[in-house]
């Protein structure tokens, strides 16, 4: 499957029919390593013009054949996602005022400063590339299949771990998976699995740390009736449980010494023996051990089990380490929990969107699944919010502050959603309130993806 997995850089489409303006205007950006595609027309401009197209446009109001607002409303009807910055004089100001409730990102008016032009593009620029990667993000997820579907992402780590995936299904072999505490790797154990021709057969699980020492062999091995006390009836184990499938031993380093000898054992001979019975059991099994740390270093750990189940190793990066897999995954797990729950799949916000991006992880992917299910559930929430909640309500959460700016961008919205709702969507009661310029909350708005519609009374229509 082909995907265009990234946007593109953002090119500036500059549109001015003054050619000194236009010409002077494209050398700064140009300086500023911006790459610039000039327009004398508004019409040629137009035709070339698809839904989401990889730029941001600025053009002038005053233009012929047709002016800028004229052009705004059509490259909007075309895709309403496109910031288009207006270049206004100082008589069209109450109309470019008026521009920023038909859609236009911002305006400037001549004569302008260059470093102003230069800050509204960047902010004009980050707009279109989240909007962007988040279309890209949701054709990919549209579109997953085979592996990918199992285990989704972009970046390079987990690309590299798919290719280990795809060849050590192949080749039958015991694997050690590696990877710190919720990166996924019982994920990676069911995709070797799945992958495998031993897909038809049981994959068996089993988590050595949470096993008491006096039920391991039991548990592992099974045990005839009578073999010990409480011991009514007899009981198969995970290990012949597993023949002709896949048995995965998550935190195997945990494995009591005597276990870790039996399953040498096991590992040898392809025999069993449960306990209680000198009947000899043949099982046929594939073994994925799963450890955080390197088994080979690891005091208690015996070195003849090691290299028994080192065959080949597959080691998982940390969640902080997949870098733009991080809002792709969460947009996932997202639709997962919105399609479970049957409520409407929210929009992320450049500021969660920021925040997931900022924030270190330290549970991984499991703490990401349990933050998305709370965005989900939760109406008109932030990503922070659920953070900060985190921290108060559970003493023993491993926590990651956030950093300053976070906090206060999400403060800032809280203000502005809460006036807005005191206002039931009025925005002129909510700029007096917030003692804000309309261009100012227009811009907070979209920055913190606010929409008045969602405050406006029922009865308002």
């Amino acid at each position: 499957m082909q995907n265009q997995k990234n946007s593109p850089n953002i090119k500036i489409w500059l549109i001015d029919d003054d050619e000194l303006v236009r010409s002077t205007t494209a050398q700064w950006l140009s300086l500023s390593d911006h790459e610039v595609i000039e327009f004398t027309n508004p019409l040629e401009l137009l035709d070339k013009f698809n839904e989401n197209e990889n730029c941001v446009i600025i053009s002038d109001i005053r233009m012929a054949p047709i002016d800028g607002l004229t052009l705004l409303a059509k490259l909007i009807e075309k895709d309403p996602h496109v910031p288009v910055i207006l270049i206004t004089g100082h008589g069209d100001i109450d109309m470019a005022v008026s521009s920023l409730r038909d859609g236009a990102f911002d305006f400037l008016e001549k004569p302008f400063d260059p470093k102003r032009l230069s800050v509204t593009v960047e902010k004009a620029i980050k707009k279109r590339q989240l909007w962007l990667d988040q279309h890209y993000q949701n054709r990919y997820l549209d579109e997953l299949e085979g592996l990918e579907e199992l285990i989704i992402g972009q970046c390079y780590p987990i690309k590299q771990v798919r290719e280990q995936v795809n060849t050590f299904a192949k080749m039958d072999t015991n694997v050690i998976v590696y990877g710190d505490t919720g990166c996924g790797k019982e994920l990676v154990a069911q995709a070797l699995h799945q992958t495998s021709h031993r897909s038809g057969h049981p994959f068996v699980a089993i988590n050595c740390a949470a096993i008491p020492a006096e039920l391991f062999e039991s548990e592992l091995f099974g045990h005839e009736a009578g073999s010990f006390t409480g011991a009514n009836k007899k009981r198969i184990g995970k290990i012949e449980n597993a023949s002709n499938g896949t048995l995965f031993l998550d935190e195997i380093e945990s494995m009591p010494i005597a276990m870790q000898i039996k399953l040498l054992r096991v590992l040898q001979e392809n025999i069993l023996e449960r306990v209680g019975s000198n009947q000899p059991i043949h099982v046929d099994l594939r073994v994925i051990a799963a450890a955080k740390t390197d088994l080979q270093r690891l005091d208690g750990f015996r070195q003849d089990l090691f290299f028994r189940l080192n065959v080949s190793q597959i080691h998982l990066p940390t969640l902080r380490q997949r870098g733009d897999d991080i809002p792709l995954l969460f947009k996932h797990f997202c639709r997962q929990f919105s399609d479970e729950k049957k409520v409407p799949l929210k929009k992320l916000s450049p500021i969660d969107h920021e925040t997931l991006m900022i924030y270190s992880w330290p549970g991984n992917i499991r703490e990401m699944r349990n933050i998305a299910l709370r965005y989900v559930l939760e109406p008109n929430t932030t990503i922070a919010k659920i953070l900060n909640g985190y921290h108060t309500q559970e003493p023993n959460y491993q926590y990651s502050p956030l950093p300053l700016s976070v906090k206060v961008q999400d403060y800032e919205r809280s203000l502005i959603d809460s006036s807005l709702e005191r206002c039931k969507g009025n925005i002129q009661e909510a700029l007096e309130i917030l003692q804000l310029p309309r261009r100012t909350l227009n811009q907070k708005m979209q920055k913190y993806g606010l929409n008045r519609s969602d405050y406006l009374d029922s009865q308002d229509g």
